[in-house]
């Protein structure tokens, strides 16, 4: 009952207003599988076994395959097959002989590499000796080559001369018929020996052989 001395006013008996409900954090993002990680993860692992497979397959090929002569690259005339060796060693006063031995004796090398190579040019075959020697320092290195550039004063032995190769109708490259080249770079002395077989003449053949016969260096080291 109201106070009759205090009549009841509109806004006492009137309902109060809603209060708008305030809005809720936006909706996330749908929850993640969890199994995608790991899906992904093995099909990179799959991708990688295969691809490990296949390099391992290139590179291990076990078909044997004879030495072949390699096609003359833009810089090189002549076809070299690979006889004998590289055959490599750090002694090179036991592998050389006259005035280049006593040199070896003073000034000891840091290694030897020599290998016997063929070239077919036409009907005439060619045996050419490639001795990559490596000296301590530059100036030995110029040393050598002079020595070596000189007649009568020895040099290393190619494999012909040691007995190593012992093919039938070999020439004997240290003679006075074979033809020589040599060349320094930095610490490598580069020396070429190269000779035809069954006695074919050809000197200015045979010496565009030797020289082209340089490069093969690269090769043996």
């Amino acid at each position: 009952m109201a106070n009759p001395q205090y009549p009841a006013s509109p806004s006492d008996t009137a309902p109060l207003a809603a209060v708008p409900a305030r809005p809720g954090p936006p909706p996330g993002p749908p929850p993640r599988d969890p199994r995608t990680p790991l899906l992904r993860g093995a099909g990179l692992v799959v991708i990688a076994v295969v691809a490990g497979l296949v390099w391992y397959l290139i590179r291990h090929d076990s078909t044997p395959a004879e030495p072949a002569a390699q096609p003359p690259s833009a810089s090189s005339e002549f076809a070299f097959k690979l006889a004998e060796g590289p055959v490599k060693a750090t002694d090179c006063a036991a592998n050389s002989y006259s005035g280049a031995q006593k040199y070896f004796q003073g000034n000891p090398c840091t290694s030897l590499s020599r290998a016997l190579y063929t070239v077919q040019s036409g009907t005439a075959k060619t045996l050419v000796s490639v001795a990559l020697v490596t000296m301590p320092t530059a100036a030995q290195a110029v040393s050598l080559k002079q020595l070596t550039d000189q007649d009568g004063t020895g040099n290393v032995s190619d494999l012909v001369r040691d007995g190593t190769y012992h093919a039938a109708g070999a020439p004997k490259l240290s003679s006075a018929d074979a033809e020589y080249a040599s060349e320094v770079t930095g610490t490598d002395v580069t020396i070429v020996l190269a000779d035809f077989y069954a006695g074919h003449k050809d000197p200015a053949k045979l010496q565009r052989i030797a020289k082209d016969a340089l490069k093969l260096s690269a090769k043996q080291r």
